[in-house]
């Protein structure tokens, strides 16, 4: 875990920057740090977002389809949609209706 901390700590400033009402991708987040094939990892530090002391709003990464693949890593599982839901997006069946109208890409959003 230690030699993964840098990682996840810009896996969570990616994150923090996703603005109200948008959601992304694991792949796409793991994509713009350079590491396309680490989507995985990048769930995996959503996983151990909850703990950290400057929030990350986790529930804004989904997965590449828009369904809600972390869920159960939130308190009480429901609580993903809910957060998602009080930002404007509609969810049906844990997948994210319009889903490419709320989706942020931080390779295209956060271009130099």
């Amino acid at each position: 875990m230690e030699k993964h901390k840098d990682f996840f700590k810009d896996v969570f400033d990616v994150v923090r920057l996703i603005p109200k009402g948008r959601v992304t991708s694991y792949g796409a987040i793991a994509r713009y740090l350079g590491t396309g094939r680490s989507s995985r990892m990048v769930g995996w530090a959503m996983n151990t977002s909850h703990s950290q002391k400057k929030p990350v709003p986790a529930h804004r990464v989904v997965n590449r389809d828009g369904l809600l693949t972390g869920k159960m890593h939130f308190t009480p599982p429901s609580l993903m949609q809910k957060l998602l839901e009080k930002e404007g997006l509609k969810i049906k069946k844990d997948q994210i209706l319009d889903f490419k109208k709320h989706y942020w890409d931080p390779g295209v959003e956060l271009r130099l």
